[in-house]
């Protein structure tokens, strides 16, 4: 099985305040995110299902018209097609996974050349 170093990637601003660092296996994108205090990532929907990991400090995250602050350790679920708000509390870092792959990530498959 493959190893990625994240420390290795590339850091990109996507939005401002979403610092992140993209990578791709056969069938999921990964987003290794670094966020700032006031910065959010406007009402939106897409195809893939995607779960936001939060490692360190607070995200309100709003799915299908439902809100929750999540601190270390929470995870949100946000299934396909679903409306969902992203609006950093605090500063911190989360991971986000989305399945399948999205292809907005840039990066290639593990493994591929």
């Amino acid at each position: 099985m493959p190893f990625i170093d994240t420390n290795e990637l590339t850091t990109i601003e996507r939005l401002p305040g979403w610092k992140g660092k993209y990578f791709d296996s056969e069938s999921m994108t990964f987003g290794h995110y670094v966020f700032e205090a006031g910065s959010s990532i406007l009402e939106h929907s897409h195809a893939n299902e995607e779960v936001w990991n939060v490692i360190e400090g607070q995200l309100e995250v709003r799915i299908d018209g439902k809100t929750q602050v999540a601190g270390p350790g929470c995870v949100a679920i946000v299934p396909p097609d679903t409306l969902h708000f992203v609006r950093a509390v605090t500063d911190g870092r989360a991971i986000v996974v989305d399945y399948p792959l999205r292809e907005m990530s840039g990066s290639k498959p593990v493994g591929s050349a």
